[in-house]
């Protein structure tokens, strides 16, 4: 829903914003999505990391054993900081190609990783004699317990989503058609995040028949695949496995952050960068930030998105809000980039009072049960609203921009007023009845 407005009008998420945010207000969604590309970036790169670590692994056992002289502060170690930097290092070329010449990695990622994971899938089958016992083993919650489980584990889910679900149209300004923005995601979603979940825990249940425990990294499992004076064969199988994945997620990173990252930095600072070069700011502040620190426990990492995802789903809810229902999938390109207080999305001093009341609406609703989220005592109900948080934020911020614009209808709304469409090449259209119908003087 949100990528259609990027499809129609070939525009990307910080100009969408400016719709309903306004063009100046759109500027600190933009700055939240930039923030997290570069955050997702590090993230990224850090488990492309352990990727390579795995690879080299492969090819010179002797790279497991190399001394640490880092200090343990630092949260990491010489290997391991090593291999973080080298796929940090091959990253930076792909950045350099403009968005519609990268797609040949795409093409090859979409060869070699699916390739890899049925490889590994089998093997591990194979090796175990069976699918573990993890499948046959009998449920440990019921009742209600169990369905909020899978509620909450669905919300980490979407909450990995929610960084992508906002900058939509990023990816979709590049689509020919709109279609080409609704049916790849339709279908690729849903069953894709599926059969990828499906196999990490078929692998993960023959890795406790194999090893006597779940191990729940299928990068750690290779790395496990390596002990005890392996054969070549396995360390070619496991070479190739992760060298897939090392591309793997540089696909990833391309896509879903340095992008998004470059998009959203030439948006705020046009005069200084472009989209190549915001992807490289977003290397660098991946490399400064430490990232192997974010990911020492998956508990936290998972709060953290968590908690994030408020904030994008809220800005979410108001962007299509304002495309279906305000708009009614009409925008007025020229008044995107034109800061004429008579245009339609300069609203106040270009900020959309309207959006950000139900912005920040979407947040406070979740704002007490973030609380009990970081061990405060807070009520059951306001702990299930945070469970929740994507679409409770999503809810709220929506139901609040419709009723807001109900009330105080903006320029070219379509909730009190229907469009309607007026051929201004007719030599019969006066500049009075043209007017009378768009409500403006200034026709061309």
């Amino acid at each position: 829903m949100n990528a259609r407005p990027g499809a129609i009008f070939h525009i990307t998420f910080p100009v969408v914003a400016r719709t309903s945010f306004g063009l100046y207000g759109s500027l600190w969604c933009t700055f939240n999505r930039g923030v997290m590309a570069c955050i997702w970036y590090g993230v990224q790169a850090s488990i492309g990391g352990d990727c390579m670590k795995v690879m080299l692994r492969a090819i010179w056992p002797r790279v497991n054993n190399i001394p640490n002289h880092l200090p343990e502060s630092s949260g990491t170690t010489t290997r391991d900081f090593m291999c973080f930097f080298l796929f940090w290092l091959i990253s930076l070329p792909a950045i350099w190609f403009p968005i519609h010449k990268i797609r040949h990695l795409f093409t090859l990622k979409s060869i070699v990783a699916p390739t890899a994971g049925i490889t590994f899938f089998i093997w591990c089958i194979v090796k175990a004699k069976g699918v573990g016992p993890i499948i046959s083993r009998p449920g440990t919650i019921h009742g209600s317990e169990l369905g909020w489980g899978m509620v909450v584990s669905l919300m980490s889910c979407i909450s990995n989503m929610a960084t992508l679900v906002t900058n939509a149209p990023d990816f979709a300004s590049r689509a020919r058609t709109p279609s080409a923005a609704l049916w790849p995601q339709f279908w690729s979603v849903p069953i894709g995040f599926s059969l990828v979940s499906f196999v990490g825990i078929i692998v993960s249940s023959s890795s406790e028949t194999i090893y006597g425990e779940a191990i729940w990294s299928p990068i750690d499992l290779l790395n496990r695949f390596l002990d005890d004076n392996p054969s070549s064969a396995t360390r070619f199988g496991v070479w190739f496995i992760a060298a897939s994945f090392v591309i793997a997620q540089l696909g990833t990173n391309i896509s879903a952050n340095s992008i998004s990252a470059g998009c959203d930095l030439t948006s705020l600072f046009p005069r200084f960068i472009n989209i190549r070069r915001g992807g490289y700011v977003a290397a660098i502040v991946g490399l400064v930030m430490l990232p192997w620190n974010l990911l020492k426990s998956s508990n936290q990492f998972t709060s953290y998105l968590s908690a994030y995802s408020v904030f994008l789903s809220s800005i979410a809810g108001v962007m299509i809000t304002e495309y279906y229902v305000i708009r009614r999938g009409r925008y007025r390109i020229a008044d995107l980039y034109n800061s004429d207080k008579t245009g339609w999305y300069y609203y106040t001093y270009g900020i959309n009072l309207r959006a950000y009341a139900a912005y920040i609406s979407g947040i406070l609703i979740n704002v007490v049960g973030f609380a009990g989220a970081t061990g405060r005592d807070v009520p059951l109900a306001a702990t299930r609203i945070y469970q929740m948080s994507f679409f409770t934020g999503f809810g709220i911020s929506m139901l609040i921009y419709i009723l807001l614009n109900i009330l105080f209808p903006v320029p070219g709304s379509s909730i009190r007023e229907g469009f309607w469409e007026v051929d201004l090449s007719d030599a019969t259209d006066t500049p009075e009845a043209v007017e009378s119908v768009i409500g403006r003087t200034d026709w061309e």
